[in-house]
């Protein structure tokens, strides 16, 4: 793929992967993406996972097409985009390998070896050269490792992004819901904790002129509608914002009857005109889907059973996963269940009691084994009041 003039793409797709980071799962494999610009002098940007050595290597060499390779810029540790950096360097012994102060100091944790002979340190504001193009080096720690930095040519208005702006998914297989759904996954499984960071990010990025954004997972995003909505997206998601006018509602059920009060409600949502109701069985949906739900719309109604005086331990891990993210500025309904002493919207509201303007939808439905006509009524009412939101 050629991105523009000087600038090739060389990364690889992971089609056979089914869990990235070992727990969310990419049924349509996954991208690692790798970039080489040619130059008076070469450069690459961040290498790939340790399985896919063999064809990455052989793509930087067609490109380069016999030429030496001047830099390797790392621009983050995690190993899907460092694993390469010691069998680039023994392939090309000339090339200075650049990257952070604490990039430097994880490569010798990974590696044996900080490559003390060819280090480039870089920082915020430092420049490197490689002829026609000048390449500056923006520091975002926590987007989402500490060592982060992101690269701008100015040149030809690129800005290698990272994990900044990725996505899930392989680029050589179509994924028929766009850019913005495995992309909001992503983002909200992995990044989602740092809003803040992003958002300095986004501040900094505010002051450039970005045409195509290279991140190192997913489609490069080449058009100006495509940058645009994207950096929309991200300043959305790391501002906690709302994206979508809807309710989420995520269910653990044992024997169906918190599941039946549930679909109660999502009925009664859907009659009276709410826009989209998500609804999710903790126990056999995707978790990160259902995170990403919680996200994207401002209420979220959790439906649990009470089980050891606590809430179903499916549900008590969804709820620190959100709590574990940052997730605030929500609306939060509660229906609970128990056959002898309900006790989880009290339990509920204690998880939730360190996160940031979290508003409790009034009238809690509490459930006696079944759904009788009283929690049919009840569930009405709660109805209304998320209607009201």
């Amino acid at each position: 793929m050629q991105i523009t003039e000087d600038i090739k793409y060389i990364g690889v797709d992971d089609r056979d992967i089914r869990l990235f980071e070992a727990q969310f799962a990419v049924e349509r494999g996954m991208a690692y993406n790798s970039y080489l610009v040619l130059d008076e002098k070469i450069a690459v940007f961040d290498t790939v996972e340790k399985h896919f050595g063999g064809e990455w290597l052989a793509n930087i060499e067609r490109e380069a097409a016999g030429r030496p390779v001047d830099y390797l810029v790392v621009q983050h540790m995690e190993p899907d985009h460092s694993a390469q950096i010691a069998e680039f360097a023994r392939r090309y012994p000339g090339a200075k390998i650049v990257s952070s102060a604490q990039a430097f100091a994880m490569m010798k944790n990974f590696f044996g070896s900080a490559f003390e002979d060819r280090r480039i340190v870089v920082k915020e504001d430092d420049t490197l050269s490689t002829g026609a193009h000048t390449f500056a080096f923006v520091a975002a720690p926590m987007v989402h490792w500490p060592e982060v930095i992101v690269t701008y040519d100015a040149k030809d208005k690129v800005l290698f992004s990272a994990d900044g702006f990725g996505k899930f998914g392989a680029n050589g297989i179509e994924d028929p819901e766009g850019w913005d759904c495995e992309a909001r996954r992503y983002y909200f499984g992995i990044v989602g904790k740092y809003g803040a960071q992003v958002q300095a990010l986004l501040k900094k990025a505010s002051a450039l002129d970005i045409r195509i954004i290279c991140p190192l997972h997913g489609p490069v995003l080449a058009t100006p509608d495509e940058v645009a909505h994207v950096v929309k997206q991200y300043d959305t998601w790391s501002s906690y914002g709302v994206e979508s006018p809807g309710v989420a509602i995520a269910y653990t059920s044992v024997y169906g009857h918190t599941q039946e009060a549930a679909l109660k409600l999502r009925d009664m949502l859907v009659a009276a005109g709410c826009p989209k109701v998500a609804v999710a069985n903790l126990v056999t949906d995707d978790l990160h889907e259902t995170i990403e739900d919680a996200f994207r719309y401002k209420t979220l109604v959790i439906a649990t059973t009470t089980y050891n005086m606590d809430v179903f331990p499916r549900m008590k891990q969804f709820i620190e996963h959100l709590t574990g993210r940052n997730w605030q500025n929500r609306r939060v309904a509660i229906i609970e269940n128990g056959s002898w002493a309900p006790n989880a919207a009290k339990t509920v509201k204690a998880m939730f009691g360190g996160s940031k303007g979290i508003e409790f939808v009034p009238g809690t439905v509490t459930i006696k084994s079944a759904v009788d006509a009283g929690a049919e009524a009840a569930l009405a009412n709660l109805a209304a009041e998320i209607m009201k939101g």
